[in-house]
């Protein structure tokens, strides 16, 4: 019993000393949107600013402009997270429970494009996103990440964990697919949509290149973007601009994991299983 105490014991205090270690770059972010400019060129190394009061940062980083690019943001996420469910699902549900010649060639090549670089297909995105008239609108942004790889994974793989008798016993009672899909398969897809939910919002939250090419002018460009250039004046970096834009961005990631974080885990978990 001792044993087990001390076991215990030793595996929390090392999970702390983990989770301390990672919370510290947050840390230094969150301290740093507090100090102001003087302050990082005197003393670089200190840790808390002077004040916590002073949210001159934050009043600059609005001043810029930079409410355009958070709901620029929001946009091309909620985009880029809706048509990710509804095509991801669809993909997802063909592949795990229809019958059809060639499936298991279509779900390689699924796997396939997740192992392709982004760089390799970047030009040819950009080619077709010219040719259909998408160049600096928010959809040309979200053009990219429409129907991801990672989703159709997720959704396929969970869905086998699905009893095949529930949609047996549908059809034996005249529902079609698209019934089958809309009142059995959607239903209990919920771990696996709130997974591709955070999975989607990040790839879309964070994307810097792409809406950098792509946007051609600043009514367009999303936050990586647009914090890029809010946090510079005068030819200089303003660094207590720049980390109260991270803090910025980073809440609304917090707030939407916080929210989805039980179906996330199950989601995961489910997946990594089948």
């Amino acid at each position: 019993m001792r044993t087990r105490h001390l076991t215990s014991a030793l595996l929390y205090t090392a999970i702390s000393i983990v989770c301390a270690l990672m919370l510290i770059p947050f840390a230094l972010v969150l301290f740093g949107a507090f100090k102001s400019q003087g302050e990082f060129t005197s003393d670089p190394g200190a840790w808390l600013p002077r004040s916590f009061g002073n949210v001159d940062n934050f009043v600059a980083l609005f001043d810029r402009g930079f409410g355009t690019y958070l709901a620029n943001g929001v946009i091309v996420a909620v985009i880029v997270v809706l048509a990710n469910l509804l095509f991801g699902s669809m993909a997802g549900y063909a592949l795990a429970k229809l019958r059809f010649r060639g499936r298991g060639f279509v779900f390689v090549m699924v796997l396939a494009t997740m192992m392709v670089p982004i760089v390799a297909v970047f030009v040819p995105q950009f080619l077709v996103a010219v040719q259909l008239g998408l160049v600096d609108t928010l959809i040309g942004i979200a053009f990219p990440m429409l129907v991801l790889p990672i989703s159709v994974f997720i959704i396929r793989q969970f869905a086998h964990s699905i009893p095949e008798e529930l949609f047996e016993a549908a059809r034996l009672d005249g529902a079609g697919d698209v019934r089958v899909f809309a009142t059995i398969f959607l239903p209990l897809l919920t771990p696996a949509l709130a997974t591709v939910s955070v999975l989607t919002f990040l790839s879309a939250w964070n994307a810097f290149v792409w809406p950098l090419v792509i946007a051609q002018s600043q009514s367009t460009y999303t936050l990586p973007v647009g914090l890029a250039i809010a946090a510079q004046a005068n030819q200089t970096t303003e660094y207590g601009v720049l980390l109260a834009g991270a803090v910025v961005v980073l809440l609304p990631v917090l707030v939407l994991f916080l929210f989805l974080q039980k179906y996330f885990v199950q989601g995961i978990a489910a997946t990594g299983i089948k």
